[in-house]
This record gives structure tokens, sequence and C-alpha cells, in this order.
């Protein structure tokens, strides 16, 4: 079972500000989560060297479903702001 000082932890290196009323919710959550990964346990996967299911990749073939640059300036210009032919953002991420 997960504690909160786990759960603070590991927000603090998720870089993510949890609230103390909301520790115990994703504490519950943390420990909710953790019992469906260890489901994977159960599995059952073939051994090395044991005969492998067959796999098959479904994949569509390779085209160019337009023409190259065909819709790039056009949506370009219905963008807010513009340097040049980059396309500035709002900065979200610091390195506080």
């Amino acid at each position: 079972m997960a504690t909160v000082e786990e759960v603070k932890k590991l927000a603090a290196l998720a870089r993510i500000k949890v609230g103390d009323a909301e520790l115990e919710k994703f504490t519950r959550e943390f420990d909710a989560i953790l019992a469906y990964i260890g489901q994977l346990e159960k599995l059952e996967l073939p051994k090395t060297g044991e005969e492998k299911p067959l796999l098959r990749n479904i994949m569509r073939e390779d085209s160019v479903p337009h023409e190259p640059l065909a819709y790039t300036e056009k949506l370009a210009e219905q963008f807010p702001a513009r340097e040049g032919n980059a396309l500035s953002v709002k900065q979200i991420i610091t390195h506080e």
C-alpha cells in the first residue's frame, strides 16, 4: 500500500503540485493503479526458445495522400504568432 509520503515524493519527481486535500485521494488512486499493473505478473508468456504465436503487422501502404506543403501556408496563416517560418507558442515548461 502506498503512503502519503510516497505520493508526495512521486509528485515532486513529476513536478506536480498536489494539495494536502488531494493527497488521500491520490494515494488511493495510486494503489488502484499499482493493483491493475500487478495483473501483468499473472500473464503467461512464452519462455525463451519456445515457439511464439504468429504475429502479423497490419499497416497501410506508404503513399503521399496530398501534395507536400499543400496545406502548410493555409494552416500557418491561422496561427496567432509567427517569427519567419516558425510558429511561436507560449512557454509552458519552466526549469525552476
